[in-house]
């Protein structure tokens, strides 16, 4: 078991103005309830330009926050003995076809069953030690109602490559997805920033200014009555990249009730996104390797059913 305490710093912006100060840390921080924050106010956890405010206080553009998080205990990650689909795997690195409902590493509420416990068992500790206790090998992740590609590495130096890969966006990631409507392009691409959202801080949304770059494009495969089969490329890789950037064109994912319909009529769990095809170039050969994820089950069922 490990002793964590955090510190973290919030310039308050204008959009936040006059907003309550335990709404607005719930917001910035969205894994702690609001309850638990107001306990930090009333704990003296929380300052505000320096001096400790009520749960009441009203923040102002400008305002400096600290909030201080007590130790945390982490409780020690297990390796379990859980089945992996692998597409390849050497002495410095691993893909993995992740399936749907999978999350790709540990956080509060997911310490067993995740990507990183069955890689623990199945490398036999042999992952990269760059992210942490809670992140071993992971360079990248996925949503977990995502499927497909996921890189793992065994060692730093296959970590730092893949990363450097990952920055520089060289590494090619084409996704297969179904979104709602008729696409009527046979190919375009989408050209934002991204950051969070200004209203529900879970989300992510275009912005105009203080987000990423992100750059994601399309081509249609297949059209629907009411749907299009289509493939992405990500030029960059951001939170909820092609989720929120086909919501953008009013084409949300099927199955996406964050960015799209609350309504499900095909009884979807989660948003139709499937990562097919990884390829980068190896960090000790120095050659190019390309692994393709199939369509799981639930997708290509999608495709024969839609009308």
């Amino acid at each position: 078991m490990m002793d964590v305490q955090n510190e973290y710093h919030f310039i308050i912006t204008e959009e936040m103005e006059d907003e309550r100060i335990d709404k607005c840390l719930n917001a910035l921080m969205e894994s702690l309830s609001r309850s638990y924050i107001q306990k930090l106010l009333a704990d003296g956890k929380v300052t505000v330009n320096g001096k400790n405010v009520k749960a009441s206080y009203r923040v102002n553009a400008e305002d400096e926050i600290i909030l201080i998080l007590p130790p945390s205990v982490i409780p020690d990650i297990l390796p379990e003995n859980i089945s992996l689909s692998i597409l390849y795997e050497d002495q410095d690195v691993i893909v993995i076809d992740k399936p749907k409902g999978m999350v790709v590493h540990p956080a509060p509420g997911h310490y067993e069953g995740t990507l990183v416990n069955a890689l623990m068992y199945h490398c036999q500790n042999e992952l990269s030690g760059i992210n942490g206790v809670l992140r071993p090998g992971i360079v990248h992740r996925i949503d977990r109602d995502t499927t497909g590609s996921v890189i793992a590495c065994k060692n730093d130096h296959a970590h730092n490559e893949i990363a450097k890969q990952l920055k520089e966006h060289t590494i090619i990631r084409k996704y297969q997805a179904i979104v709602h409507g008729v696409v009527k392009e046979d190919e375009g691409t989408v050209h934002t920033l991204l950051g969070r959202h200004p209203v529900d801080r879970k989300k992510m949304a275009v912005v105009e200014k203080g987000g990423k770059e992100a750059i994601t494009h399309y081509r249609v495969l297949k059209r629907f009555s009411n749907a299009t089969y289509i493939e992405c490329t990500l030029e960059t890789g951001r939170t909820h990249q092609i989720r929120v950037h086909m919501a953008s064109l009013g084409h949300p994912l099927l199955g996406d009730s964050v960015y799209g319909a609350k309504n499900n009529p095909y009884k979807l769990n989660g948003q139709t996104l499937h990562a097919e095809i990884l390829g980068f170039i190896h960090p000790t050969t120095g050659e190019y390797v390309e692994t393709r994820a199939p369509l799981p089950e639930y997708f290509r069922k999608l495709i024969r059913v839609l009308p």
